[in-house]
């Protein structure tokens, strides 16, 4: 990642990381929201025993947070800024950053008030990337494209927010998996 990248995760930006489930894929103390109840400290162990890293050294730098819904999201963003004001961190992870606004706000009659909402969260991001400099990788999940143009397309999937997640985010990458091999596009 570090190399696509050209050194690595942008601070002071967001990264928007989307895919298909089971792509994904981190340096310094790090925050971590986690939306959708998928992380595992195992997982972070394996990583830190294929590095020859101390287990619990690695484990006491990630702070973690089990976001409920996007209140509660938008919440723990002010609970990171003061956690941040106190030590330093390197990165903010939100996983993933918009499965509660799946939830929350269902059909087309809410699509504005969960754009909006949506929008607010991502500039309270963009202001502790800016604030902190810190670097904030977000995850997102991709749905099919149903429109006319979507029999045209070779892969007719697109990340979820559209424009507003879009526009927010300084990177996207797009993680796609190919025959026994991870795609980034």
């Amino acid at each position: 990642m570090d190399n696509i990248l050209g050194g690595g995760i942008e601070t002071g930006s967001i990264t928007e990381v989307f895919g298909e489930f089971r792509t994904g894929g981190g340096e310094g103390r790090a925050l971590y929201i986690d939306t959708e109840g998928t992380f595992r400290p195992e997982r972070i162990v394996s990583v830190a025993d294929r590095f020859n890293l101390n287990r619990q050294d690695v484990l006491d730098n990630i702070a973690y947070a089990r976001a409920y819904n996007t209140d509660h999201q938008l919440e723990l963003l002010n609970q990171a800024s003061a956690l941040m004001s106190e030590s330093r961190y390197a990165l903010l992870v939100i996983d993933s950053a918009t499965s509660l606004y799946r939830t929350d706000y269902t059909g087309r009659g809410e699509l504005a008030s969960r754009q909006q909402h949506l929008a607010k969260f991502l500039r309270s991001l963009q202001r502790l990337a800016d604030e902190f400099g810190v670097a904030v990788l977000i995850t997102n999940q991709v749905i099919a494209q149903v429109d006319g143009n979507a029999c045209f397309m070779t892969d007719p999937k697109k990340p979820v927010g559209g424009n507003i997640v879009a526009h927010a985010s300084q990177t996207r990458l797009y993680l796609k998996k190919g025959k026994g091999v991870l795609v980034i596009l």
